[in-house]
């Protein structure tokens, strides 16, 4: 027997599980302090579930107990009513045209973004922004495709620095790279891609015969008009773009497990391969379906009740995020993010190192969040602080940072 080595690689726990453990230490060794925090570390939600989709789940729930509305294994890419939803409400709304064929429901962006490699050659170069979202990295390294790594870095992942200088913007790459990995608004940073700018990076992966792989799961959040909601926005996206979304963080999902991607019929290799063809026949393969429960929820989140109830939680952490955006910069911080995200990037003061900074934050403050350098070599001297808190929490952590530093 042996072993994927390249499985040895990476670091043996993910970013958060790493911060859930030392959470927990600090927990066992502080028990009276422990009752006192506050976590605004993992972007996972604390909503209800929109009442439209709870009444859709339980209506599903009885068909299941009857035999003539029973359903047994789903349909690998979704039900037939989900994509059309989809493809009306988030694509042909905003002008975007799409055959549901070119649409693939699963459990979640997570996933699709870890697993769309299964269908591209390990010699592959990757471009990847520097911080980012650990998934793109670790998946590679699993896979093959990474090199080796030194000064923090792998030796065959091309690193493009979103740093402040270039308003945590990538810039176009210097060398040939095959698969570009971008994700707007952008987590962790929250910073968003205006459509003039991702224009050049279709122009230049249609250009050099590249595939833009862009994540789109924090699209709900977006505010303002010139930031686009899909990549298919842009013209000549078609053939260069796979688009990963999520209901997730749109619609409260990340327990319940619902998302998509989207692999146009256009895109195809130089030699004329539909990529479509290819994951449609990886996800037959390896994926047994999303839940007719599940299904039924997340369509609902289409209907005119549940797109109500939808924009109600989004506007809910939205207000979040700009009690956090305010509060920090009003003592002083240097922060970015919020306007089109539920994530807040903050520098940490005096130079301090960011995992030194959540050390210092849960210690003294009893609030946790996410060490920058956990999302890439640029991320060091920065940190996250998510939204997706209670309202009453997240003003109490806010609250507590801004009486600590105004000492």
């Amino acid at each position: 027997m042996k072993i994927n080595e390249n499985f040895l690689k990476i670091e043996s726990s993910y970013l958060f599980s790493n911060i859930a453990k030392k959470v927990k230490e600090y927990s066992l060794a502080n028990p009276e302090k422990a009752k006192d925090i506050i976590r605004l570390g993992i972007g996972d939600v604390t909503r209800p579930l929109a009442p439209a989709c709870i009444e859709a789940m339980h209506k599903a729930v009885d068909e299941m107990s009857k035999g003539e509305t029973f359903r047994g294994y789903p349909p690998e890419y979704g039900y037939d009513f989900l994509l059309e939803a989809i493809r009306d409400n988030d694509y042909k709304s905003r002008g975007v045209e799409l055959d549901i064929s070119e649409i693939f429901v699963s459990d979640g962006a997570k996933s699709d973004t870890g697993n769309i490699g299964d269908i591209f050659s390990l010699q592959n170069k990757v471009a990847i922004c520097d911080p980012v979202y650990p998934v793109y990295v670790d998946t590679n390294v699993m896979s093959g495709r990474s090199g080796d790594k030194a000064d923090g870095k792998w030796s065959n992942i091309y690193y493009m620095p979103c740093i402040a200088e270039n308003k945590f913007l990538p810039q176009l790459p210097k060398e040939k790279v095959d698969l570009i990995y971008l994700c707007f608004p952008n987590n962790p940073t929250g910073m968003a891609i205006t459509k003039a700018e991702l224009k050049k990076w279709v122009d230049y992966a249609n250009e050099n015969g590249a595939v833009i792989l862009y994540d789109a799961a924090y699209e709900a959040f977006i505010t303002e008009d010139d930031v686009p909601h899909t990549i298919y926005e842009i013209e000549g996206a078609k053939t260069c773009a796979v688009e990963f979304k999520s209901f997730s963080k749109t619609a409260g999902f990340t327990g319940v497990r619902c998302g998509y991607t989207v692999v146009p019929h256009e895109l195809k290799t130089a030699d004329g391969t539909e990529l479509n063809k290819l994951w449609a026949r990886r996800q037959a393969t390896k994926f047994n379906g999303v839940s007719y429960i599940t299904q039924r929820a997340a369509e609902a989140v289409y209907s005119p009740q549940g797109k109500q109830q939808v924009r109600e939680i989004i506007e809910y952490y939205r207000h979040n995020a700009k009690t956090i955006y305010e509060g920090l910069k009003a003592c002083g911080f240097e922060v970015y993010g919020a306007k089109n995200s539920p994530y807040v990037w903050l520098k940490t003061p005096e130079n301090m190192g960011s995992w030194e900074f959540f050390d210092m934050l849960l210690d003294k403050l009893q609030v946790v969040g996410t060490p920058g350098e956990g999302f890439g070599p640029n991320g060091e001297g920065y940190f996250r602080l998510t939204a997706f808190g209670s309202k009453e929490n997240t003003e109490k952590a806010v609250e507590r940072i801004k009486n600590y530093f105004a000492k």
